[in-house]
């Protein structure tokens, strides 16, 4: 008998039959929930092109879809929105990348050392509890406000639930997968890599995809308050030369962008956790 099938009940026959049609179902449902989402943006943008049209609000504070949309294009023809957002991609893509490898590697310490978890545990608990921006003034001091503090704030904010995620995931593994594997006699690394990480990696992979929002979202906010470059900066730029054309125009391409990339993590879910679906 193999792990799985000492763990995993065997499909039966009804279920497996049945599994077609669900599929079908699935796939429907998929694209209903896609319609039912779309009437409330779609609302939006029309309530915003009749408050513009009609001058509920003044053309200054609340330009019209159409400048919006204009100035996108210039922007784009002009080199300046992909000029930026390049820039801001690659800064969340290195800061991501040192708060995911950090967070799996304390997520993974807490997770199998208890006394490592008794050690560091309240101080992450303590370390998590401070936003952000409650970092902004000590790192300005120590690292000034070049592409180091924005690198760290963005590790920091994917940090947190990457290395949470991953501890109660593994924290949270049934005991009997454990005890089966005893039962087999595998090995150490054998039970990590075919029993705890396995099991864990929805939760695990869960915490990546909140660690990368809340990368995005600290991204932003560091530009906000300390670049020269990127989204976060167009929109302060606009602001301060009151074009709030190029304001908006950049807080749509901030959240396409964010919601593109979460769909492709969410697509890369479906992949890696397809054997729960397939029976391991």
């Amino acid at each position: 008998m193999s792990l799985q099938q000492a763990i995993l009940p065997t499909a039966s026959a009804p279920a497996l039959r049945t599994a077609g049609p669900n599929a079908y179902l699935s796939f429907f449902g998929k694209w209903s929930s896609f319609w039912l989402a779309l009437p409330f943006p779609l609302a939006l943008l029309l309530l915003w092109y009749v408050s513009a049209q009609c001058e509920w609000v003044a053309p200054q504070v609340l330009p019209s879809p159409q400048v919006v949309l204009t100035t996108f294009l210039d922007l784009v023809r002009s080199g300046e929105m992909f000029d930026n957002l390049k820039i801001s991609f690659v800064r969340v893509l290195l800061g991501f990348g040192v708060g995911l490898i950090g967070g799996l590697l304390l997520g993974v310490a807490m997770g199998l050392s208890p006394v490592f978890k008794d050690y560091v545990y309240p101080l992450f608990k303590a370390f998590s509890q401070v936003p952000v921006l409650g970092w902004l003034p000590l790192l300005m001091l120590l690292v000034g406000i070049d592409e180091a503090l924005k690198i760290i704030l963005i590790s920091k904010a994917a940090l947190v639930p990457i290395a949470l995620n991953t501890y109660k995931g593994i924290e949270n593994v049934p005991t009997r997968y454990v005890e089966v594997a005893r039962v087999l006699r595998l090995s150490r690394w054998q039970l990590l890599w075919r029993v705890i990480f396995p099991a864990a990696l929805p939760p695990i992979w869960n915490g990546v995809r909140y660690g990368f929002t809340h990368a995005w979202l600290a991204l932003v906010v560091v530009e906000l308050l300390a670049s020269s470059e990127g989204l976060g900066y167009m929109i302060v730029f606009g602001r301060q030369l009151f074009q709030l054309d190029v304001v908006m125009a950049a807080v749509v391409v901030v959240g396409v962008v964010g919601f593109a990339i979460d769909q492709v993590l969410a697509r890369i879910e479906v992949i890696l956790l397809g054997w729960r679906r397939s029976g391991f």
